[in-house]
């Protein structure tokens, strides 16, 4: 098979102002038949099922009935789900009980949700919690045995479980102890169960080492591109394709100005990545809106490994709050749109000779594409600057 596209729900608007049932329209209407379900649509559903104060999560019944009628939607516009994210908050507590409490409760109705969508997969991201705001001491460990009997846990959870979960784990770019690939890898290689895998995510494998909001051109001051050779160089040697389960894609907008106090998107005390990240995700090749990071760059390194799967549009930003009723069709056109200027880079790539510079940007996985966009849309003039794309 070759690389379809997929995107996940949150980057179709915010579950404040916006239902999961118009966000899967959205996608299905401009050609995405896989998503990825993000546990706030989820839970923002059950809740309109049977409505409990916001202080409380919903109940196990109305979370799956929740699942049930998103599986009866997806079901009908011919829409698959790929899988729910993210367990957050959960390797590594120092807090044991809260650690506990996730596997015996929060976890048993994830996984009885996922066999009623169909899908297999939970994506756990890095940890990130701050210290206590109380006592001012750390609410997660960075031992690495500790981390990893978490995650093995996970994994054994998973196989118990009559559907067989698999777990992706992903290193966010502020993660606290994990925020690299490499580590997410050595940390997956370490638990060793064939239910665990990698969540690899462009945006976070350029944000922890080739970005810095912080700097005045929004890159790792002398190092960045340096960093970044090595890394892909590292990936290509070292990363076992089969145990890569899941694959985002999300470009990054370039400040006008560093994130310091002061600026906009500043919060005191949240890391700047972070910050960043939740209100500056762009789809790729979006250059006129700011898009700078080198996630094609990256996004060949994966698909010279040998990925053909789904590739997840994960693109969180400020324009999702945006309450206007259009916003999930607005992101899901964006979402078209880009994947059509990917496939167009692709097939230019793709025609041209084999005496072509080796630095070209040739995407093997995705050559000769079937854009299911286009079977929505056809003959749309994708624009896209082959000039602007940061390599």
């Amino acid at each position: 098979m070759e690389c379809k596209p997929a995107i996940t729900t949150v980057s179709l608007g915010s579950c404040k102002f916006h239902s999961i049932t118009d966000k899967i329209d959205e996608a299905a209407r401009n050609g995405f038949k896989a998503i990825e379900l993000f546990i706030d649509d989820l839970e923002a559903l059950a809740r309109d099922i049977s409505p409990v104060p916001a202080t409380l999560v919903p109940s196990r019944d109305s979370v799956l009935a929740a699942a049930h009628k998103i599986r009866h939607q997806c079901d009908t516009l011919g829409v698959i789900v790929l899988n729910l994210q993210p367990l957050r908050f959960y390797e590594g507590l120092v807090d044991r009980k809260k650690r506990n409490q996730i596997l015996d409760e929060v976890l048993p109705i994830w996984m009885d949700a996922l066999k009623i969508l169909g899908a297999d997969t939970i994506l756990v991201p890095s940890n990130f919690l701050p210290s206590d705001p109380e006592t001012g001491l750390p609410q997660t460990v960075g031992d690495l045995d500790i981390i990893v009997e978490d995650l093995r846990e996970l994994a054994a959870r998973g196989t118990q479980h009559e559907h067989r979960i698999k777990f992706a784990y992903e290193a966010l770019a502020w993660g606290t102890h994990v925020n690299t690939w490499e580590k997410s890898w050595e940390i997956v290689q370490a638990v060793n169960q064939p239910n665990l895998g990698l969540a690899l995510d462009t945006f976070n494998i350029a944000g922890a080492i080739y970005a810095d909001p912080t700097t005045e051109d929004g890159r790792v001051v002398d190092t960045a591109e340096a960093d970044l050779s090595a890394s892909l160089g590292r990936m290509a040697s070292t990363l076992d394709i089969s145990k890569l389960f899941i694959v985002q894609i999300a470009d990054g907008e370039r400040l006008s100005q560093p994130l310091h106090p002061g600026h906009p998107f500043y919060v005191a005390g949240q890391p700047s990545r972070l910050s960043w990240s939740r209100n500056c995700r762009l789809f790729l090749c979006e250059n006129d809106r700011g898009g700078f990071l080198p996630v094609l760059r990256i996004l060949k390194a994966i698909l010279d490994l040998g990925w053909t799967g789904y590739l997840a549009y994960e693109v969180f930003s400020r324009s999702l709050a945006d309450s206007d009723h259009r916003t999930p069709a607005l992101h899901a056109e964006r979402g078209k749109r880009s994947w059509q200027q990917l496939c167009k880079i692709s097939e230019t790539q793709m025609n041209q000779s084999e005496s072509s510079s080796p630095s070209g940007f040739k995407l093997r996985g995705m050559g000769l594409l079937e854009s299911v966009v286009l079977e929505v849309q056809r003959g749309v003039d994708s624009g896209v600057s082959h000039g602007s794309i940061v390599m």
